[in-house]
C-alpha cells in the first residue's frame, strides 16, 4: 500500500511535468516557449506565441493532465476511477503534485507554468460539477480584466471554496479542501512577481484582438 501511495504521488508529479505548452508551440511554430514573453509554458503565453489554437490546445492538455493525475491515483488506491478511494488524502496529494510538476518541470530546468490548467483539471476530477463552473470562469475573468494572472488567482481562490461546498452538500472529504488551499498557495507563490506588477500597474494585459489577428510564423 505504501508503494501505491508513493507511486500515485510520483506519477502525478511526472504527469504534471510533461511540458505540453512547450511541445505544442514547438510543433506549431518552432519557437521555444520558455524564451518567449513571460517564459511560462501555460495557455496564455502559448496563445501569445502561437495564437488561439496553440493556447486552446495547451490549456486543454493542462486540464487533462490534472484530471488524469487524480484518476490514476484513484485507480491505484481503489482499483476504480468512478468513486473516491478510501484514501482521499492521496488524491488530494496527487492534485498538489500535478500542479507542482507543471510549475517546476525537470524537463525544462524546473521551470513551467503557473498551474491553473492542471489545478482546474484536478478540481474537476475531484468534484465533477466544478466542470460546469471553472472552464468558463477562467476565460471570462481573463477577458473581463485583461490579466491572465488575475484569472489564475481568482480560479485558485475559487477552488477551495467549491471544495468546501462539496464537503457540505456532496459528502466530499475535507482533504479536498486542503488540496484547494495548498494549490491556491502554490499558484499565488508562482505568480508573486505578477502580483507585484499588478499593484505597480505594470502587469502585461492580454489583448484578445491582437491574439485573434496573430499569425504565428512556422520555422
Amino acid at each position: 500500500m505504501t508503494l501505491d501511495i508513493l507511486l500515485a504521488i510520483l506519477a502525478a508529479y511526472i504527469i504534471g511535468s510533461v511540458p505540453n505548452g512547450y511541445l505544442v508551440v514547438k510543433l506549431l511554430t518552432g519557437q521555444d516557449l520558455t524564451q518567449f514573453g513571460s517564459g511560462r509554458t501555460g495557455g496564455t503565453n502559448a496563445m501569445r506565441a502561437g495564437g488561439l489554437c496553440a493556447g486552446f490546445l495547451t490549456s486543454a492538455l493542462a486540464i487533462l493532465k490534472g484530471a488524469v493525475a487524480i484518476w490514476l491515483a484513484r485507480w491505484l488506491m481503489s482499483g476504480q476511477v468512478a468513486q473516491i478511494s478510501t484514501f482521499p488524502w492521496v488524491e488530494a496529494a496527487a492534485g498538489v503534485a500535478v500542479v507542482i510538476g507543471h510549475n517546476w518541470s525537470p524537463f525544462l530546468g524546473f521551470r513551467g507554468g503557473a498551474g491553473t490548467g492542471p489545478n482546474v483539471g484536478a478540481a474537476i476530477a475531484l468534484l465533477p460539477s466544478a466542470g460546469l463552473i471553472l472552464p468558463p470562469f477562467v476565460p471570462l475573468v481573463l477577458f473581463a480584466t485583461g490579466y491572465a494572472s488575475v484569472a489564475s488567482l481568482c480560479a485558485a481562490a475559487l477552488i477551495p471554496f467549491l471544495m468546501a461546498l462539496g464537503v457540505r452538500y456532496a459528502g466530499l472529504p475535507w482533504e479536498f479542501v486542503g488540496y484547494g488551499l495548498a494549490t491556491c498557495g502554490i499558484i499565488t507563490w508562482a505568480l508573486r512577481t505578477n502580483i507585484v506588477h499588478l499593484f505597480a500597474g505594470t502587469e502585461r494585459r492580454v489583448s484578445l484582438g491582437a491574439i485573434i489577428s496573430h499569425r504565428p510564423s512556422i520555422h
